[in-house]
């Protein structure tokens, strides 16, 4: 596993061992910045279910200004914390160690981009998409990776699900934050 591109191009990047864990492929990650590369220079990201935290840390390493690092499991917060010292992004992170739930019901920061993969098959999706809405800046950009078969609904508050895209088993959905005046 390594940073694609951008400032750290090429620095290769620790995970975690074990059958729980299912790091994002190079293919499915090239697709999902692709998707939102002009949405990231200066953006303030937020990667809510770090695991080894290669989302947040491809986001440095194209320009964004800053990103926070949520997990709940001590082990993942080890990792991201020794892959953020390895690439050099200590002054641009933040890591938090915590359930995302409860993150997104107590921390008050907004987001610009978020990236979301969680375990598959648990129904998280369901549960942090609605909690998510108000963390995101109008224009805000959120990118899921989930098991084919789920269908997210198209529309959660101000989130407007936008593209579909397919690999394999794999499928990613990206949602806009479109606030009105009325969901402001």
């Amino acid at each position: 596993m390594r940073i694609i591109t951008g400032t750290a191009r090429g620095r290769k990047l620790r995970t975690l061992e074990g059958n729980d864990v299912r790091p994002t492929t190079d293919k499915v990650k090239e697709a999902m910045f692709s998707a939102v590369q002009f949405q990231i220079p200066g953006a303030t990201v937020l990667d809510l279910f770090g695991g080894s935290g290669q989302l947040g840390l491809e986001a440095l390493s194209r320009g964004a200004e800053k990103a926070v690092f949520v997990d709940k499991s001590k082990a993942s917060i080890n990792v991201i914390t020794e892959n953020i010292g390895s690439t050099e992004f200590t002054d641009r992170s933040r890591v938090v160690f915590m359930d995302s739930v409860d993150f997104l019901k107590t921390d008050c920061g907004m987001f610009d981009l978020a990236f979301l993969d969680p375990p598959y098959s648990r129904g998280i999706l369901e549960q942090v998409l609605p909690l998510l809405e108000s963390h995101m800046n109008e224009g805000g950009r959120i990118i899921c990776e989930h098991e084919q078969r789920l269908e997210l609904p198209e529309k959660i508050g101000s989130l407007v699900l936008k593209k579909k895209y397919k690999y394999g088993k794999i499928e990613i959905s990206q949602f806009i934050c479109e606030k009105t005046d009325a969901t402001k």
